[in-house]
């Protein structure tokens, strides 16, 4: 497999998450016990090691990998030191110049220097830590950078720096220092000693040579910042192909829009209705086309995907020692290029899972797609041990996610979902490959980012199959309208399965739980009204009912009225109104009436 090809997608992929865990490390400096936030930190981590290591960049999945360690062990203590942000932010500075490398094609730089170069205990809530580590852009020409902290038992910081400083001598040219030389003859008692010192020996040696000298804390090898404003890079542009054929549509049809226009503004002129009437019946028409080749526009095949999967097999088979055969199908299904983005790490871990926890020794790991109306499924599937429910049992219970009693009822279809559930993994050792519980994590999310479910299903012995169910475009949807307390709200039409309406003489209750009949099976009846805390309304005859899928689960979802269905543009909600919970977007109706798109999946979890 050409490698190169991929190259542009992983640079483009790793930059948006280094992005991403630049913006976290910064809003962790000013709450750093926010536990979502480390949680998200640790994942964006992971993406990168395991993307890394796919494309066999050794040094920056090490790097990555490392990270992910250091994270981990801020997980359980739910914050993060002011020493350890400041060192992931050099780290994500250095896994910055890495991916420069990588697009210019030069051998990686070292990081090892790095790694054992860090603080002991970066999450360690040390005073002291809040010491200044950006680097003076001037500091930045030539050579490369040296900073030195002393233990906290040291009492003449000054006079020991300048015995340091003469060392660094020994090792090449000094070219620049923070304090200076004569700021500290003058008595200066700094907390740490910057030097820029161009030298031919390389780093690791200067830091074993440093390590003879036990007042030395810590020596560390930073990354030189230019600006602040050079740190936040433009996002690089995202390109797809186009044909020359779709162009022409595009064109052709733009030209018929001009003309619909010109023969509708006569028509109005002339007060001729009738031709005003076939004017919008033909606008219409053209609309639809111009959707349908708009979203030509923006559609991939899953083919460039398969090939980043195979190669995750094959690596991993390598790796592990283990006979691992792939197979994909529906390579030909065509989505919309951001959903394709979206799903490409959440397929990488499931293919992951799949070889350390599904197969032993030998085995087959498929990947099908396929087309139902308006969804495309993807299927990964292994044909190894599957997924032992009793284990899955043991460790939610020990978790706390779930009682003895309600384990012990719990069907296996409900139990595996919780493998989705942050941190939890059935597997005791943390390898390379799995066994940190964010893989499962990491795959829901992203699904129902774009509106997707995800399916598991399993046979001890036969193996596992997860299902994830996506829309074909994010932008222009087919939406269910519905009214509650007088508001009108819409939900993909994806996540409904069918609409009913139930006389009240039907509805049964078991317990305090209200439950109706749906093709031979009883489903639980629950109020859009309860669950967004408005007043209760009057009784309904008949009660109009979306039946729609939750968690894995049908439920029965009782709302005032059914309006009917539409095909809408959703646009995402600006900050701070994305973080409710709840709601995925909104959209303007013909008559402007703004409306909101349901998140069915975060509404429930909110209960």
């Amino acid at each position: 497999m050409d490698i190169d090809k991929f190259r542009e997608m992983f640079l483009t992929e790793a930059a948006e998450h280094l992005e991403v865990m630049a913006d976290i490390l910064l809003q962790l400096d000013s709450d750093p016990e926010d536990q979502e936030g480390i949680d998200a930190l640790f994942r964006e981590a992971h993406s990168i090691k395991g993307m890394a290591a796919t494309m066999e960049y050794a040094k920056t999945a090490r790097l990555a990998h490392h990270l992910e360690d250091r994270l981990d062990d801020c997980r359980p203590l739910g914050r993060i030191s002011a020493v350890g942000i400041d060192w992931l932010l050099e780290a994500v500075d250095l896994l910055e110049l890495l991916l420069d490398d990588i697009r210019n094609e030069r051998t990686e730089r070292d990081v090892e220097t790095f790694i054992t170069a860090i603080p002991k205990e970066p999450i360690a809530d040390v005073s002291s830590a809040t010491a200044e580590k950006r680097v003076d852009p001037g500091l930045a020409e030539e050579g490369f950078l040296v900073q030195l902290r002393l233990q906290e038992t040291v009492t003449t910081a000054g006079a020991r720096f300048l015995i340091l400083l003469k060392r660094l001598a020994d090792f090449g040219t000094i070219l620049e220092s923070t304090p200076s030389t004569e700021a500290l003859l003058q008595g200066e008692d700094p907390g740490q000693l910057l030097v820029r010192l161009d030298s031919d020996i390389s780093q690791e040696e200067i830091c074993q040579r440093l390590q003879e000298y036990s007042e030395i804390r810590e020596i560390t090898f930073p990354v030189a910042i230019a600006e602040e404003k050079s740190r936040k890079k433009e996002p690089s542009g995202k390109m797809v192909r186009v044909s020359t054929e779709l162009l022409d549509h595009l064109i052709n049809l733009t030209g018929e829009l001009i003309t619909n226009r010109y023969q509708m503004q006569s028509a109005v002129k002339e007060h001729n209705w009738q031709a005003v009437d076939d004017g919008v019946g033909q606008l219409a028409r053209l609309v639809k086309n111009l959707h349908h080749q708009v979203l030509q526009v923006r559609m991939v095949s899953l083919e460039s995907l398969a090939g980043r999967l195979s190669r995750t097999v094959h690596d991993l088979s390598r790796s592990s020692g283990k006979e691992i055969s792939f197979k994909v199908e529906g390579t030909e299904i065509e989505l919309d290029r951001a959903i394709v983005e979206e799903l490409t790490d959440p397929l990488i871990h499931m293919v992951r899972n799949a070889v350390d926890h599904g197969i032993d020794q030998c085995g087959t790991v498929s990947i099908k797609a396929w087309r139902e109306q308006d969804q495309v499924l993807v299927q990964v599937a292994d044909n190894g041990r599957g997924i032992d429910p009793e284990k899955i049992r043991q460790q939610a219970q020990e978790k706390g996610l779930v009682s003895p009693a309600q384990a012990k009822s719990m069907r296996d279809y409900d139990l595996f979902q919780l493998i989705c559930q942050p941190g939890f993994s059935t597997t005791a050792e943390v390898n390379e490959i799995s066994g940190r519980g964010v893989g499962m994590d990491v795959v829901k999310t992203a699904v129902e980012r774009v509106g997707g479910l995800l399916l598991i299903d399993s046979v001890p012995g036969e193996g596992a199959r997860i299902t994830l169910k996506v829309p074909l475009s994010l932008a222009i949807i087919r939406v269910l309208i519905v009214e509650c307390a007088g508001t009108r709200m819409a939900m993909p039409i994806t996540r409904v399965v069918q609409t009913v309406e139930v006389a009240p003489a039907e509805v049964q209750s078991s317990g305090k739980q209200l439950m109706i009949h749906y093709q031979d099976q009883l489903l639980p009846m629950l109020s859009l009204r309860k669950i967004l805390k408005a007043p209760k309304g009057s009784h309904l005859d008949p009660i109009p009912v979306v039946i729609t899928e939750v968690q894995g689960r049908k439920i029965g979802l009782v709302v005032d009225q059914l309006v009917g269905q539409r095909e809408v543009f959703v646009q995402r909600l600006p900050a701070p109104f994305d973080q409710v919970r709840g709601c995925s977007g909104g959209t303007i109706l013909g008559d402007g009436q703004i409306i909101f798109l349901l998140d069915l999946q975060t509404l429930f979890e909110r209960r």
